[in-house]
């Protein structure tokens, strides 16, 4: 499935996968770690979840983005989960988050085969990067929130997402 002009990013994108809406079940997904281990959707599972994507932890909005949820992430604890997903290198990301001091999130790559992307709509079909978006899971593993930003350059709704979450804990 392919939504044309979905997604802005120095001119109109197309994503590739379904828009997912709240009460989709969550797609599973194995993404590569900074340390280039597989991060498995089930060794996350059990509590509630924030998805961050982003298009790069390289670009101003997506740094802000990255280190927004990182924050909060810190306020949380082991309450919940908050992943970062991009389609960087580990590598990028290793020395994005020594950099930034990036220890509270999940932080993962989707490069390798932009699995996540297809299964989340995520993915840029025409640049093999991850579009602006959030979700957030429950511990049963259903999307209590979804938002797909249509402009690479804004920001997502940080206390909308952050409510829900905070509502499932």
């Amino acid at each position: 499935m392919e939504r044309a002009n979905a997604f802005d990013f120095i001119g109109p994108k197309t994503l590739v996968g379904p828009e997912l809406k709240v009460g989709d079940k969550a797609p599973a997904f194995v993404l590569l770690g900074q340390d280039l281990k597989d991060i498995d959707s089930a060794s996350l599972a059990g509590k509630p979840q924030l998805i961050s994507v982003a298009p790069s932890v390289d670009t101003g909005v997506c740094d802000l983005q990255t280190k927004r949820f990182n924050e909060e992430a810190g306020k949380l604890g082991d309450k919940v989960v908050i992943l970062s997903v991009t389609a960087d290198l580990p590598f990028a990301l290793r020395r994005y988050c020594g950099a930034n001091e990036i220890k509270n999130l999940v932080v993962a790559s989707d490069h390798r085969t932009m699995a996540f992307g297809a299964a989340y709509g995520t993915y840029v079909k025409e640049i093999r990067l991850e579009s602006r978006a959030v979700f957030v899971v429950d511990a049963a593993g259903v999307i209590q929130y979804a938002e797909y930003v249509p402009v690479a350059g804004q920001h997502p709704n940080y206390d909308a997402a952050l409510a829900v979450l905070a509502g499932l804990i």
